[in-house]
């Protein structure tokens, strides 16, 4: 069962990276998955919220900062040491099919902590929103989607990675914003 599933995301794997190959997401796909390139995002959601919800913008933002940090020890520091999955682009049996978009890095692939973090600050924010803006909803999904896409394009995880990495997310996003509603003060 383990081997099937291994052969199918390594499949599916290479229908993304070399499969979709084109010069729009060779340029695109390594910009979307780095954290400088969201940086006006972020810094507009600080903004956002410190000045449309004062002190309880500060809880808003403690808990983004506090939803990534669980997400990312979570995955990074404790399921990847354990599953030691090695990433494709270090795979040595499939060198010769990895397109170098993006330098490969030496950590472990499995999951893919910007899955976690993405996906987890998206449904963190969706939760907090969704009632006074309900196109947060497909917004955040589909930003957090576009990261996770573009590191398997770049080669450096496989779809399970992702996926598990998004499930992971969702989770910790849950997780943090029940923790915000016990904690937050009143408005």
């Amino acid at each position: 069962m383990i081997a099937e599933l291994q052969q199918f995301d390594t499949e599916l794997f290479l229908k993304i990276h070399r499969g979709l190959s084109n010069g729009f997401f060779d340029w695109l796909m390594p910009l979307v998955r780095n954290r400088f390139f969201w940086s006006p995002l972020y810094l507009f959601i600080v903004i956002f919220c410190i000045k449309q919800y004062k002190k309880q913008g500060y809880y808003m933002i403690l808990m983004v900062l506090v939803t990534f940090a669980i997400g990312d020890m979570v995955a990074s520091r404790i399921i990847k040491p354990n599953v030691a999955r090695i990433r494709p682009c270090n795979e040595i049996t499939l060198q010769d099919q990895i397109i170098h978009r993006v330098p490969c890095g030496t950590g472990y692939s499995f999951p893919s902590a910007h899955a976690t973090n993405h996906f987890g600050i998206a449904v963190f924010l969706i939760c907090l929103f969704y009632r006074k803006w309900k196109a947060i909803l497909p917004i955040g999904l589909a930003w957090a989607f576009l990261i996770s896409f573009a590191q398997i394009y770049v080669g450096v995880h496989y779809p399970i990675d992702t996926f598990v990495g998004a499930i992971l997310g969702t989770c910790v996003g849950l997780f943090t914003f029940y923790i915000y509603q016990r904690i937050k003060p009143k408005a």
